[in-house]
């Protein structure tokens, strides 16, 4: 079947671009002898829409990831099309004016293109996204000259966690260094791609935000702990314990951050439950919030809330193949609540724009729950 995400809601039609950036300094983590790469891509306010829009997945890409998910959904890959269109136009020119910048940082494992739907709705309301591949963690990563890294990281342990936690951190940061590039008029692109036009100027780094779903959103929180450049940040239902049991915490649980910064879970998950986030809580010395989906579960919060029903419905999934994944809550609230929520987070402390959605619960988006 062909998916489809909702379409964003902003004032703004959406551009897309990508950047291959290369860490010269920086030798690969997870492959010996190899210099880290990565792949990012920049979702923003374009002038007008356009026929052509980009594949939520390139070939190459699209094959080994539906491979990988039609493994744990225990159905057949070809039901999962992933080369579908999004809402998004390659290289359309940039609408003029200063945009924030909202960094992405996918769960572990997870592809860059699963944050897609809220990068779009961020940038249709004018915000600069950039989605980062942490690769060798996703199924594949594909560069520009065709070649496609595979999964390269070991199995989890806890000293297997912290490398790739640090390897996070210092790819996030770099990317903003490469970012800093681009608006200075510089082209941190490894092949001198030209960047769409207006793009750079449109890009206001003095106003940067991060998000991330389950270790994108521990990343978010290591990240903005080292990373004075970053003013508020969200993680996603994503613990930040390298072991919950034996109080093995990252550092921003158990330091806290002077920045704002809104949790977000669902189901079983809450600050109730998680350790780590209780530590982080108690240690916090700004503007917090917790919201709770109680109807959702961890994949609640990346585009499998919008995607995996229309398979449920198609195929006639047995729900206790679903339910795991997503949850029992409404799919277009749910989609429409993240949107609403993580819009205003980011309004109120990049744009410096009062959203009253944030100081308590509301009747339009009556799944989520307030928890302090």
């Amino acid at each position: 079947m062909r998916f489809e995400l909702p379409a964003p809601t902003g004032p703004f039609a959406v551009g897309t671009t990508e950047l291959h950036l290369v860490d010269h300094a920086r030798p690969d983590p997870w492959v010996p002898g190899a210099t880290r790469e990565l792949m990012v891509t920049i979702r923003y306010p374009a002038r007008a829409d356009g026929d052509g829009k980009a594949p939520y997945l390139p070939p190459g890409v699209a094959e080994v990831v539906a491979a990988s998910d039609a493994r744990a959904l225990r159905i057949d890959p070809a039901e999962l099309d992933y080369g579908f269109a999004t809402h998004s136009v390659p290289d359309a020119p940039a609408v003029p004016g200063r945009r924030p910048v909202v960094l992405y940082s996918p769960g572990r494992g997870n592809p860059r293109a699963l944050g897609t739907g809220l990068a779009e709705q961020l940038a249709s309301e004018g915000y600069a996204v950039v989605a980062i591949d942490h690769t060798h963690e996703p199924p594949a990563v594909r560069f520009p000259d065709g070649r496609v890294a595979p999964r390269s990281v070991p199995p989890l342990t806890i000293d297997v966690n912290k490398k790739l936690m640090a390897t996070r951190v210092r790819d996030t940061s770099f990317v903003l260094d490469q970012l800093e590039v681009l608006a200075r008029g510089g082209n941190p692109d490894a092949a001198r791609r030209r960047p769409p036009a207006g793009l750079a100027r449109s890009l206001d780094l003095s106003h940067v935000g991060v998000v991330g779903h389950s270790a994108g959103g521990f990343t978010a929180g290591e990240t903005m702990l080292t990373d004075r450049r970053i003013d508020a940040g969200a993680n996603l239902d994503g613990s930040m314990a390298y072991d919950q049991a034996a109080g093995d915490f990252g550092r921003v649980a158990t330091e806290g951050l002077d920045r704002p910064f809104l949790l977000m879970s669902a189901g079983d998950h809450s600050a109730a439950s998680d350790l780590s986030w209780q530590s982080f809580l108690a240690r916090h010395r700004a503007w917090s919030r917790q919201l709770h989906l109680p109807d959702g579960e961890h994949s609640s919060f990346t585009d499998h809330q919008s995607l995996l029903p229309r398979l449920a419905a198609h195929l006639g999934l047995d729900p206790a193949v679903t339910t795991p994944v997503i949850g029992a809550v409404d799919p277009d609230r749910s989609t429409a609540a993240q949107r609403a929520y993580l819009t205003a987070f980011f309004d109120r402390h990049l744009r410096h724009r009062p959203r009253h959605l944030l100081d308590g619960p509301s009747d339009r988006h009556p799944d989520v729950r307030f928890l302090g």
